[in-house]
């Protein structure tokens, strides 16, 4: 007895370590932001500021510029978590459902896809925006971001649906309903915990994503998002590391209130995919 409750302490202090080692990044990030810049070098490690130095929030807001592309950032991941759900979507259905010719080869296909690096598609990506003629618009980054495979989604989406009952799509289709509106009257009200697991992790890729929004809006500054915005707080010789907390902390908020709100429907999802 005593040795069991030995353990479950050892436990519970390691785990206690371990929490606050993984929340520790978050709060020195927040402390921060309310600190000026000659105490954040003095005094980097001590999470709490001497004095509380809200007018960072500000400067970063209004000075920086952070407002700008934070509304950057709102058009162009809620456009692109709509159409990632879209395709995915409509993909895993066909492939969970439809049992057509190469249908397992076609999901090998999918799969290997996921073993291509994004680093080696940027230049084609970019080519093939600027061939469209939508490189310097919200259209161009749109597209480069809702493109590629988005295997997970695809797969989630495959097992849900390979799993929903045979006995209530042959309803739909006596009650007169073809394959686009089974879909879209049947199934995808069903799949809601899958979409919503998908568009968390969408809009979480899509808000902190660096590399495609950095090369689409070279030429186009007023473009660049929130997580591109941020090396507007990098100078030559400086850097403005606490408007570059206070900015990070807002770009934060989003993610947190999208997770909060939908959490419930994020385990449904994940733990549904894991029975399938």
């Amino acid at each position: 007895m005593t040795s069991s409750r030995t353990a479950r302490t050892i436990i519970h202090v390691l785990l206690a370590a371990v929490g606050v080692v993984w929340i520790y990044p978050f709060v020195w990030m927040l402390s921060s932001s309310l600190k000026d810049n000659v105490t954040f070098y003095k005094a980097a490690v001590n999470p709490i500021p001497e004095i509380f130095r809200w007018d960072n929030y500000t400067r970063a807001w209004e000075v920086a510029n952070i407002s700008h592309y934070f509304m950057n950032s709102v058009i162009v991941t809620v456009s692109t978590v709509v159409i990632v759900i879209i395709l995915s979507c409509l993909t895993g259905y066909a492939l969970g459902t439809v049992a057509f010719p190469g249908r397992t080869a076609m999901i090998v296909f999918v799969v290997s896809l996921q073993f291509i690096p994004k680093g080696y598609t940027i230049i084609p990506l970019y080519q093939l925006v600027k061939y469209l003629g939508i490189k310097d618009s919200y259209f161009g980054l749109i597209f480069a971001e809702s493109s590629g495979a988005h295997i997970l989604f695809i797969l989630l989406f495959a097992a849900f649906f390979s799993k929903f009952p045979k006995e209530i799509e042959e309803s739909a289709n006596i009650d007169g309903a073809g394959f686009v509106r089974t879909f879209a009257r049947v199934a995808l009200p069903n799949s809601m915990p899958i979409v919503a697991t998908a568009a968390i992790m969408q809009f979480i890729w899509t808000w902190s994503s660096f590399l495609t929004p950095l090369v689409l809006t070279i030429t186009k500054p007023e473009l660049k998002t929130l997580s591109v915005g941020m090396l507007s707080f990098t100078e030559l010789y400086l850097t403005d590391w606490t408007g570059m907390a206070a900015g990070a902390t807002i770009s934060l908020v989003p993610v947190m209130l999208v997770f909060i709100f939908m959490q419930r429907y994020f385990y449904e999802g994940i733990s549904g995919a894991v029975k399938s």
